[in-house]
């Protein structure tokens, strides 16, 4: 099995972790044997194995010699587990192929500089630009302390979300509707304004099936008594401190869900990460719908904000588009820390993974049994391991 092979699969892996891994990161792990056996791993639920312990395990004696790929650099620290790096090497590894290094201030090149220490070869970058992709929400969690913010609007072609009475059940249909309940499966916190508990009255809750864990549902603004969004968690002030304080909650992934004031709220602030747009074929044909930014926007095509179409997607009869703030970036980068050139081209990771954090669907929209981080609100959870 070639480098780019055996990573791509990793990637594939870690999808699967996706849904029940936070606040650790989803992570892929395989190992390849000296007589070609494959073994695959992916993390578990935060207090289990990682993903290199669980494809070492089925390896057993195989390992020995062993190349094993891993989309993030593994753990040299104690927290609810040991550190996968002294695992690797007890089972006598030979080479580490690593997607990416893991910024936590725990790991930051510690992983593998203990590996090289303990004199195994170590490469570092294969396919790093879609295991980024794949770990942004973590990544950028561990790199600035904030929530990876996804802000989902659902509207018609003429850009409403609901007719001028507030009216807005429903302008997508069923498909569009439990893909974005898909979402909030992945999400850490669902956030809302406090205009549209008033006016909706939403639950905020994932109902795809028994057992999926479910969101902090977080409210800007005060609730109302009886609000069915109730527990929540009220906030005000500036968004940069609610997104420093949810941050430092354990929230890797911030859904913002609306309204149109809370969603120009973070975009005219530039706070979004990722943009989900539902488009439904419909028109509400005036100007006094309401609109997806409710506030001030470009006063000239100068200022014209543009963005970066990750994927557009037919769901039933609605189209969902998803955007990313930013130029558009190579495909595969170049692995870093080869003995030798290593020559890549888009096809290095065979399965188009650039979209995985909101488009795999079928491993990352999958149920998982609720882990400690869906009881209370959130004790402990920021803790690594």
């Amino acid at each position: 099995m070639r480098d780019e092979q055996a990573m791509a699969r990793a990637i594939e892996l870690a999808s699967s972790a996706r849904s029940h891994a936070p606040p650790n990161p989803w992570v892929g792990c395989v190992v390849v044997g000296a007589a070609g056996g494959v073994f695959e791993g992916a993390t578990s639920a935060p207090g289990g194995p990682h993903a290199e312990v669980v494809a070492l395990s089925a390896a057993g004696e195989m390992a020995q010699g062993a190349t094993l790929y891993s989309t993030l650099e593994p753990c040299a620290h104690t927290g609810r587990t040991p550190p996968c790096v002294s695992a690797i090497i007890c089972a006598g590894v030979s080479r580490v192929v690593i997607g990416t290094e893991d910024p936590d201030e725990l790991v930051a090149g510690r992983g593998i500089a203990a590996l090289r220490e303990a004199g195994l070869e170590v490469m570092v970058g294969m396919c790093h630009t879609e295991v980024e992709e794949q770990l942004a929400a973590y990544l950028k969690h561990r790199r600035t302390h904030r929530p990876w913010v996804v802000l989902k609007l659902a509207a018609s072609l003429d850009g409403r979300l609901a007719a001028p009475d507030g009216t807005s059940k429903w302008i997508t249909g069923p498909e569009a509707r439990k893909d974005a309940a898909m979402i909030r499966s992945v999400s850490d916190a669902i956030l809302v304004g406090a205009g549209t508990v008033r006016a909706d009255d939403p639950a905020l809750t994932v109902r795809l099936a028994d057992g999926c864990r479910q969101p902090l549902r977080v409210v800007l603004g005060h609730v109302p008594e009886n609000a069915k969004v109730k527990p929540a968690v009220e906030m005000t002030g500036e968004l940069d401190t609610v997104l420093d304080q949810l941050g430092s909650m354990g929230v890797v992934q911030l859904m913002v869900e609306g309204g149109s004031h809370v969603a120009h709220s973070f975009h005219s602030a530039g706070l979004v990460d990722r943009y989900v747009l539902y488009l439904a074929p419909a028109f509400f044909g005036g100007d006094d719908g309401v609109p997806m930014f409710a506030g001030k926007g470009a006063d000239s095509i100068s200022e014209l904000w543009r963005a970066r179409v990750v994927s557009m997607v037919r769901l039933g009869d609605d189209l969902r588009i998803e955007l990313s703030p930013g130029p558009r970036q190579d495909a595969c980068t170049v692995a870093r820390g080869a003995p030798e050139p290593v020559q890549e081209d888009v096809s290095c990771c065979a399965a188009d993974i650039r979209g995985a954090i909101l488009t795999d669907h079928a491993a990352r929209w999958s149920c998982q049994p609720p882990t400690a981080k869906a009881v209370g609100l959130w004790e402990g959870l920021s803790s690594p391991g």
